[in-house]
C-alpha cells in the first residue's frame, strides 16, 4: 500500500516574507492565483539577484531544519538538503513575464511509499508529474483570465479554452518533457519501508506550450481550429 501526499503550490510560493515552510495538501486544478501572490511575485520581481539568493538561503535552512525533525535525510553521496532546498526556492522565485507574472519554472512536489527506496523514487516522481500538470493548468488560467481582462480575448473564447485546459491535465502530463529533481530525500516508515519525497521542476515556457498542445489537440477533436486564438494567449509557436 502506497500513501502520496501533492505540494500546494500557491500556499507554497516562495513569497516576499519567505515563511520557510512550505505548505502541503490536496492541489485541485480549479485552484486560483490570487492577487495576493500576484503582488508578492512583484515585490520579488523588483529584489536584486543577491537580496533572492539571501531569502532563498534562509527558508531553505528552516525548512531543512524542519523536515530533519520529522526524520527526512537525504542518500548517501547526495546534495544536502538543505542546499537542495536552496536551488528550489531560488528557482521559484524566477519570473519570466513581468506583466502576467507568469514564472520562470513551474514546481511540483509529492512523495510515495514503497518497499524499497527505487519503487518508492520512480511512484513519487510519477505523482509529481501529475501534480505538474495541475500546476501549469492554474498559472496558464490565469494568463486566459488576463488575457480576458486586457479585452485580448472575447469571454466565449475564453471560456472554452478554459473549460478545455481544465479537462487536458492527462494530456498536459504526457507532453511535459524532461523535469528537474530539485529535491529529493526520504525516511523510513515502518521499519522495513522508504518513504520518499521529491520536488521537480519545469521550464515555464516548455510549460505553457505543453498546455498549449493539450487545448489544442481536444479542440481539434471537436472539430474546432482556434490556432490564432492560443498563438495570441500564449504568445508561443
Amino acid at each position: 500500500m502506497r500513501t502520496v501526499n501533492f505540494y500546494n503550490h500557491k500556499a507554497g510560493l516562495f513569497s516576499l516574507c519567505l515563511l520557510g515552510m512550505m505548505t502541503f495538501g490536496t492541489t485541485t486544478a480549479s485552484a486560483q492565483i490570487t492577487k495576493e501572490t500576484i503582488q508578492q511575485r512583484r515585490e520579488l520581481l523588483k529584489a536584486s539577484r543577491a537580496e533572492l539568493n539571501d531569502r532563498a538561503t534562509k527558508a531553505a535552512r528552516k525548512e531543512a531544519k524542519s523536515l530533519a525533525k520529522e526524520g527526512w535525510k537525504v542518500a548517501p553521496g547526495a546534495m544536502p538538503l538543505e542546499k537542495q532546498l536552496d536551488k528550489a526556492y531560488f528557482m521559484e522565485s524566477q519570473i519570466e513575464d513581468s506583466e502576467t507574472m507568469y514564472p520562470k519554472f513551474i514546481i511540483g512536489e509529492a512523495m510515495s511509499i514503497g518497499e524499497t527506496y527505487d519503487a518508492a523514487k520512480m511512484q513519487a516522481l510519477e505523482i509529481a508529474k501529475l501534480n505538474l500538470a495541475e500546476q501549469i493548468q492554474t498559472e496558464v488560467t490565469a494568463i486566459v483570465d488576463n488575457s480576458l481582462a486586457n479585452q485580448q480575448l472575447p469571454e466565449e473564447e475564453a471560456v472554452s479554452v478554459t473549460k478545455t485546459l481544465m479537462e487536458s491535465k492527462s494530456l498536459i502530463s504526457q507532453s511535459i518533457g524532461r523535469t528537474v529533481t530539485v529535491m529529493e530525500c526520504y525516511r523510513d516508515k515502518d521499519g522495513k519501508r522508504k518513504e520518499v519525497r521529491v520536488r521537480i521542476a519545469y521550464n515555464g515556457t516548455l510549460a505553457k506550450n505543453a498546455a498549449k498542445n493539450a487545448i489544442r489537440q481536444t479542440l481539434e477533436k471537436e472539430g474546432k481550429d482556434m490556432h490564432e486564438t492560443l498563438d495570441k494567449v500564449f504568445g508561443t509557436k
